[in-house]
């Protein structure tokens, strides 16, 4: 981007402020939604696979895994 480029954008924002403001709270807010979507998506998602008991032979570096998520407070 140029410097004219920089200044062209600026006083475009700056001329339309009101319009550029609401378009970014617009843009905040949809962010906050699709943030909360996948959010809860993943938890769902992540529950179910807390559930899976590990396969055979990879019992010790599960507990392992387990015990670094508790000490980090992952896991209660």
């Amino acid at each position: 981007m140029t410097e004219a480029q920089l200044n062209a954008a600026l006083f475009y924002i700056e001329a339309n402020r009101s319009e550029v403001e609401a378009e970014y709270q617009t843009v905040l807010q949809e962010t906050q939604q699709r943030w909360e979507y996948w959010e809860d998506k993943n938890r769902e998602r992540l529950a179910q696979i807390a559930k899976i008991p590990p396969k055979p032979g990879q019992e010790a570096i599960h507990a392992k895994l387990q015990a670094w998520k508790a000490r980090l407070g992952l896991i209660g």
